[in-house]
């Protein structure tokens, strides 16, 4: 999974980078310590192997008591995620789980990991398009 998503991440930053568009990469090593590397051995995989140009931050935990504050903010605010009526937030399933943020900070939609970045272009292209 890790590779085209990846590839496919690279490919829509590209191609919506001049219109605003941006991708924040979190690696997370929650899920079967698929992230083992460093920090700066994920950053220079990304960057050498993919030519990833969008940024790649240092990894964090997107569940549990450890939950950085990136993660605790799009799962509180994420319809999908959220349950107010039951008092809680469900936790991220697996890597590559994504979240679209417009330019004012709100989360917009959330994807699970097994949808591919790049069926993520008509609801990027609404969004930009709305932006405008």
């Amino acid at each position: 999974m890790s590779e085209k998503h990846y590839e496919q991440m690279v490919q829509m930053h590209n191609k919506y980078k001049e219109q605003g568009f941006e991708i924040l990469a979190f690696p997370v090593n929650q899920f079967f310590s698929q992230e083992p590397g460093t920090n700066q051995q994920i950053k220079s995989l990304v960057r050498n192997f993919w030519e990833a140009e969008f940024p790649l931050l240092d990894k964090s935990e997107c569940n549990g008591i450890n939950t950085s504050e990136v993660f605790k903010f799009l799962r509180l605010n994420c319809a999908e995620l959220n349950e107010p009526e039951k008092d809680q937030v469900k936790r991220i399933p697996w890597n590559f789980s994504k979240f679209l943020v417009n330019k004012e900070g709100q989360v917009v939609n959330y994807f699970e990991p097994v949808i591919e970045p790049i069926n993520l272009t008509k609801t990027i292209e609404n969004m930009l398009t709305e932006a405008d």
